[in-house]
């Protein structure tokens, strides 16, 4: 079963079940090509609306380390954790007649099972097979032991979507089969034990696996063609909260520098290189420049214009727009790119919303800007403060936009907060491309700012991300990544050179010319972003307000 589109494969790590759902359902969503999420989950047991728990699940999931999550699919409770590959092909299947009507589930299942089939040929392990009425791939099926080494479950859509699928396999690699054995009836099937390549006495690495089952996907999901991202293989064991908590200043730069090996980067140009012509920026200090200053010196607030070294600054205060940074000047998190402060954050100012409304008042905005440091140390990392401040705002002055750049509160429901609050923008940067991640923003995850951009896109809301360039992508990994944005909704996206603030922070790479910003904006908006912000000295709060109204749907004449 060929589909009529490149394949966009990507391996995204170890990612938590929930976040992986929802950049599912976002890709389900708004992806116009085909897609194949290849991942690992934490320990976490699934069961569709219908299982029987009291018989299929022997456990109390908490105390095995596992996470128990009910999901809109039939079938029964399964596993997934560490050392599966889980695949979930987000796709547009063929109709089973002509040229409309439903798809053919039955002959697509039959499809992901041949692929897993040809794929553990390739890896050593020939003679896997199907079993009759079970779906899935078995090993030794006709024969007295049959043994499961892949489950395969599958969704396609209602309606409109009906022939787009969602869901898909989950291969045991060097899975720990205890949690299969001891601890649920996988699917509820009790009959026949469960296996994996390790068990069966393959030592293919997970590398191994998914650069196979990458390779044959793309000739039978996708149209003989494919492009992949990963992100970085290699996993460091240990505690990297110095990094998080900025308390390992002086080892900070040679850490950061090893991740960037890891990812295939190494070297960079000298702080003291001489910046290109189209770089430098022009510094001004106006009077409309200072009355900006003042207003947010009075009252007592702190603008990331400033604590990030923005070299827009001039230019938009200028303007009489500033980008508020709200929940202090201090964040908990070090990522390699970024001025901010990382020392210990003091409590949230219970004030503070009223102020920040007050200063939009006195500036008289048509636009507003609030944006965070990360609070990770808050049980609602800082959500329900940002929320507080759109409220002061459109209770102060309603006819403000209000845009909203926020961390990815590490995953959790708690941003939940802010997009009930109906932000006109809601922007989370995805800052680099896939291979990049762990080295520029080591308590981030590309999968996890994704799946963000997922939620808000659910929600309704105008959702925007950025990216800084210059720091060891390539053009392509760059284009990939817009395809990524635009496949789960985003609507603008903003596009800028990265310069280094400190030597304890990442070097820059190359300067990107002007031309490429220009290309990357062309591509953004063929495959579907409303509006790409590319320059070299763009940042996310630039021509926010521009960018906005362009990313508005046309009405009617």
């Amino acid at each position: 079963m060929t589909g009529a589109h490149p394949l966009h494969v990507r391996w995204l790590g170890r990612v938590p079940y929930r976040e992986a759902l929802a950049l599912q359902h976002g890709v389900f969503a708004h992806g116009r090509d085909q897609h194949l999420l290849l991942l690992e989950h934490p320990h976490v047991f699934t069961h569709g609306a219908s299982a029987d728990l009291e018989r299929n699940l022997r456990c109390t999931p908490s105390e095995v380390g596992a996470e128990l999550v009910e999901v809109q699919r039939g079938g029964d409770v399964t596993y997934h954790g560490p050392g599966q590959l889980v695949g979930y092909p987000i796709l547009d299947l063929p109709p089973k007649h002509g040229d409309a009507g439903a798809a053919d589930v039955r002959a697509y299942v039959s499809s992901l099972e041949q692929l897993v089939i040809d794929a553990l040929a390739e890896l050593g392990l020939p003679g896997a097979g199907r079993m009759g009425e079970y779906p899935g791939v078995w090993i030794g099926a006709d024969g007295p032991s049959p043994r499961k080494i892949c489950a395969i479950g599958v969704r396609t859509g209602r309606g409109s979507g009906e022939r787009r699928t969602m869901h898909g396999f989950a291969l045991n690699v060097s899975t720990d089969l205890e949690y299969m054995r001891r601890h649920i009836v996988p699917c509820g099937i009790d009959r026949y034990d469960v296996t994996s390549l390790a068990e069966e006495g393959i030592a293919a690495s997970m590398r191994d696996v998914v650069d196979v089952v990458a390779r044959l996907a793309a000739a039978r999901l996708g149209d003989g063609t494919g492009t992949r991202a990963d992100v970085a293989w290699r996993h460091v064991p240990g505690d990297l909260s110095p990094f998080s908590r900025g308390e390992a200043a002086a080892g900070a730069a040679p850490r950061r520098g090893s991740r960037l090996a890891e990812a295939g980067v190494s070297g960079g140009l000298s702080i003291s290189s001489r910046k290109p012509e189209w770089i430098r920026p022009r510094v001004s200090l106006d009077d409309a420049v200072l009355a900006t200053r003042r207003t947010v010196r009075d009252l007592g607030l702190v603008t990331v214009c400033e604590e990030a070294g923005c070299p827009n600054l001039s230019e938009c205060w200028a303007d009489g727009t500033a980008t508020f940074m709200v929940l202090g000047e201090r964040c908990t998190r070090a990522c390699g790119f970024c001025l901010v402060d990382t020392r210990k954050p003091g409590p949230a100012d219970a004030d503070e919303p009223a102020r920040v409304a007050e200063a939009v008042a006195r500036m008289g905005l048509e636009y507003a800007v609030l944006t965070m440091v990360a609070r990770d140390d808050l049980d609602d990392d800082g959500m329900a403060h940002v929320a507080a401040c759109v409220r002061a705002i459109r209770a102060r002055c309603p006819g403000t936009s209000v845009e909203v750049l926020v961390s990815d509160a590490r995953g959790s429901s708690s941003l939940d907060l802010v997009l009930a609050e109906r932000p006109d923008v809601f922007n989370h940067n995805i800052e680099t491309v896939a291979r990049l991640q762990r080295a520029v923003r080591p308590s981030a995850g590309y999968a996890r700012s994704l799946s963000v951009l997922s939620r808000a896109s659910a929600a309704g809301l105008t959702v925007k991300s950025g990216i800084i360039v210059g720091m060891g992508e390539t053009e392509d990994e760059v284009r990939e990544a817009l395809v990524d944005l635009a496949s789960v909704g985003a609507r603008i996206v903003t596009i800028g050179q990265y310069l280094r603030p400190t030597e304890a922070h990442l070097p820059v790479a190359r300067w990107v010319e002007p031309a490429e910003f220009a290309r990357l904006a062309a591509f953004g908006e063929s495959v579907g972003l409303a509006h790409v912000e590319a320059s070299p000295l763009t940042r996310s709060s630039y021509h926010a307000k521009d960018a906005q109204r362009r990313s508005l749907p046309l009405l009617p004449a």
